[in-house]
């Protein structure tokens, strides 16, 4: 066994090997870059080294710094975790030149599986099932254009390196292919740095089922039983379980047989996944899309689900014994699986806004009890536009699928993150909606779904508007100071999402939006209307986060200076075109002094590993400076500015005479 293993990842995923390696009494050793430097997963460790600065092409995709790393603390193996080197096969041939053991499959493994062409190619000859399309090495947009009627619409663009669903792209005719072409090749070529594609038909409303496969070098290849990951946004995935409510005894050997025959065809040793595709309509048709060659993301409701002998598996721990040369002690036959479990990916992110990254600082957590969460996060902890914006995840688990399902609810009920926008009340939304109760559920679901997300009341507002304004009569310049008579009321403008409310505070009274309410200010909080505000709450100066029951949001006390500007923007259309949140330009589709119409693209800026598109919110001339792919734009930076056109002025004199 090793002495040291340099865990060469960061967040949650760090954290839960380095939790295994203390188990196995094995040194751990994390890497972190500048951006990570208080993070959980440093303190977690029993040494950590500095990799280099925030951008992960600098600290965590560096390989030179990850191996002067291993060489710094004796490392005698490296865990990749997922994500970043996990599939590099420069970095296997890396550690394997420096004779360091990759805790992963052999180079040749990754190699052929890390190109989806190659892998399905190569898969095909092995009997397993693949889904029409074409794939090919080298295939320009003119060749991929061609080729696209005999493959059929509607159609699936996907990158061949790489995976996580980054770069894929659903083209539903022949029109919007081209730019769905360039889209894909940017991402592609960002995340993976190779901007390979392929084709292939896109099965209508399919199930996304994924087989854990474990191999040692000896010869042996078992599959654990599947997970349902078919609840997906954006080909990423929101919540997973296992077993899938689809699958039977008859389909599970069938799916465990297919993905042992995938794994052993290329000599796999570890634990990797093997995806499938198939329908509700007929399951016994099933496709292979891709094998991920490393730990998923998704591996947690595997461990909580499946038996040998009776006990759970650590598949990290067997990860690192297989590394070191141990046979697997258990056969297919005593592999069983005892109820259900379900994993919810907790993301910084604002679904009421499209899903847009969230940054900014964990101002209170709390993290539920009696459930499986596994996260890398603490209070004053800073989110980092520079890397993945999930930040935890929670898992359940019950003698059934409904019960893991109430656990789950219950657990994220009981969740609280201020700070930062979370995806926590959509999570709640989306495990109500009767289909996927049901277990009637597809990777289109999430794309058919919009929920209405809770906005703050007026018991929330008047409790925002005390926390952030003083008592009367405090301080050297109260408002009440020179007045006789009972004091001023405190009059504020507090915006709350895309709304900005108007809240007056006075003795026993509140009045928002022009409604009076009862009010009351207790020991154990505001009472509103003879109703307590049960809400948990962080303040960040003129900010409160408040929240509860998985529900949260900002109320921000506007300044004299932003109440003029609100009410001046309530006139008019906004003409600046500004970044949401700090990110790299990607693409530039307009110049300064073009004619642009109202929702035409002029900018396309990648952040947390999305792209923004950033439209013209009018008609007119665009005024831009000289921005190019690969500049860093920060959060509300002024990007272009739309002036009206000449005819538009014309049109405004006649008609003011």
């Amino acid at each position: 066994m090793f002495n040291t293993v340099l865990v060469a990842n960061r967040g949650e995923i760090a954290v839960r090997v380095i939790r295994t390696l203390r188990a196995l009494g094995i040194r751990s050793a994390a890497v972190y870059s500048d951006a990570d430097a208080g993070s959980p997963h440093v303190a977690a460790a029993d040494v950590a080294v500095r990799l280099g600065p925030a951008p992960a092409a600098q600290s965590y995709l560096d390989i030179d710094a990850i191996l002067s790393a291993c060489r710094a603390v004796g490392a005698q193996a490296v865990h990749p975790g997922y994500g970043f080197l996990s599939e590099n096969v420069d970095f296997a041939r890396a550690l394997e030149a420096a004779g360091i053991t990759f805790i992963g499959p052999p180079v040749h493994a990754i190699n052929l599986m890390g190109d989806k062409i190659r892998a399905k190619n190569h898969v095909a000859a092995h009997r397993v099932p693949t889904t029409p399309g074409i794939a090919e090495p080298g295939l320009d947009d003119a060749a991929l254009s061609a080729a696209a009627a005999g493959v059929g619409y509607p159609l699936l663009i996907k990158p061949s390196a790489g995976g996580g669903g980054k770069g894929m792209v659903a083209v539903h005719s022949p029109e919007a292919l081209p730019e769905a072409l360039a889209s894909a090749r940017r991402t592609a070529a960002s995340a993976f740095g190779d901007d390979t594609l392929f084709l292939e038909r896109l099965v209508p409303s399919p199930r996304h089922i994924e087989v854990q496969v474990l191999a040692d070098a000896h010869g042996t290849v078992l599959h654990l039983g599947e997970r349902e990951c078919s609840l997906q946004r954006r080909h990423q995935k929101v919540i997973e379980e296992a077993p899938s409510p689809l699958v039977g005894p008859g389909l599970r050997q069938k799916l465990g047989a297919a993905a042992v025959a995938a794994a052993a065809s290329v000599g796999y040793v570890g634990a990797g996944t093997v995806e499938f595709l198939l329908s509700d309509a007929n399951p016994d048709e099933f496709y292979f899309m891709e094998m991920n060659t490393r730990l998923q993301v998704e591996h947690p409701v595997t461990e909580q689900v499946v038996r040998v002998r009776g006990q759970k598996l650590d598949l990290v721990a067997w990860q690192v014994r297989i590394a070191a040369g141990q046979r697997l002690d258990f056969n297919q036959e005593e592999v069983g699986l005892q109820g259900h479990a379900i994993e919810a990916r907790l993301y910084a992110e604002d679904p009421a806004a499209g899903f847009l990254p969230s940054v900014g600082t964990v101002e209170k957590l709390r993290l539920p009890g009696a459930v499986r969460v596994d996260a890398a996060l603490r209070e004053g902890q800073q989110i980092s536009p520079h890397y993945d914006p999930m930040l935890a995840k929670v898992i359940a688990d019950g003698p059934d699928r409904a019960a893991a399902l109430r656990a789950l609810d219950r657990a994220l009920a009981h969740t609280v993150v201020l700070g930062v926008k979370t995806n926590i009340e959509y999570l709640r939304l989306l495990l109500a909606d009767p289909d996927v109760v049901a277990g009637k559920l597809d990777t289109t679901l999430i794309e058919r779904r919009s929920f209405e997300f809770r906005r703050p009341g007026p018991a929330q507002l008047a409790l925002a508007a005390h926390l952030l304004s003083p008592a009367p009569g405090t301080g050297p310049w109260a408002a009440d100071g020179w007045r006789p008579g009972a004091p001023a009321p405190r009059r504020m403008q507090l915006e709350a999402g895309d709304r900005v409310h108007e809240v007056s505070l006075s003795a026993g009274t509140a009045v928002v939006d022009g409604e009076a309410h009862e009010l009351l200010d207790t020991p154990n909080g505001v009472q509103l209307d003879g109703q307590l505000a049960d809400i948990s709450w962080a303040r960040e100066g003129d900010t409160l986060w408040l929240g509860s029951e998985g529900w949260s949001t900002a109320v921000r006390r506007l300044g004299r200076r932003e109440q003029i500007r609100q009410a001046q923007a309530d006139a008019t259309v906004c003409p600046h075109v500004t970044s949401p949140m700090p990110g790299t330009v990607i693409a530039v589709k307009a110049a300064d002094g073009d004619a642009v119409a109202a929702g035409q693209v002029l900018l396309i800026v990648e952040a947390m590993k999305m792209e923004h598109q950033l439209a013209s919110p009018a008609d007119g001339i665009v005024r831009m400076p000289a921005l190019k792919p690969g500049d860093l734009v920060t959060t509300k930076q002024t990007l272009a500015t739309i002036e009206p056109s000449a005819d538009d002025e014309h049109t405004r004199k006649d008609e003011n005479g």
